[in-house]
């Protein structure tokens, strides 16, 4: 069996938030509508079980609101096909599709906002990509170390 990993993955609330992915039925939502390669990339390498923070942007508190998982494997991004649909990609083929998604599964959210600031200003977080200025991608690799340590920052510590 293969390792588990984690993953930091970002939505704008008034999009979609952590508050919907827990009102969903069985708590568990495609993540479509992923339009950059690198980030397409990362979904195509999860794995169910896989560990998801899951991270509010673009909005007044910007920062990981909570705990989530990889659900299945990557499978093609429906979305991209339907010509009525926002994230319609004219370019992708059924039978070459260009994006993927993978289903996310609400686990709990934290007690507060484990906030952008606080990541910047924490030991053993100032590698990872989130807290760079300019990162843009909405799906991020975490170490198991870096889990680790924002876990403990999202219950409390």
């Amino acid at each position: 069996m293969a390792e588990r990993r984690y993953w930091l993955m970002k939505s704008e609330p008034s999009e979609f938030s952590i508050e919907d992915l827990q009102a969903r039925p069985g708590q568990t939502e495609p993540w479509d509508g992923v339009r950059n390669y690198q980030a397409r990339n990362f979904m195509r390498a999860m794995q169910a079980g896989d560990g998801v923070l899951f991270y509010h942007s673009n909005c007044e508190l910007p920062g990981v609101v909570g705990v989530a998982e990889v659900a299945c494997t990557a499978y093609p991004d429906p979305t991209q096909f339907d010509p009525g649909d926002k994230h319609f990609d004219p370019r992708s083929r059924p039978e070459d599709p260009r994006w993927s998604l993978v289903e996310v599964k609400f686990v709990r959210r934290f007690p507060r906002t484990v906030s952008l600031d606080a990541l910047r200003s924490t030991p053993g977080l100032e590698d990872n990509p989130v807290v760079r200025r300019g990162n843009r991608l909405s799906v991020l690799p975490v170490s198991p170390a870096e889990w680790d340590i924002i876990l403990a920052l999202g219950d409390g510590g």
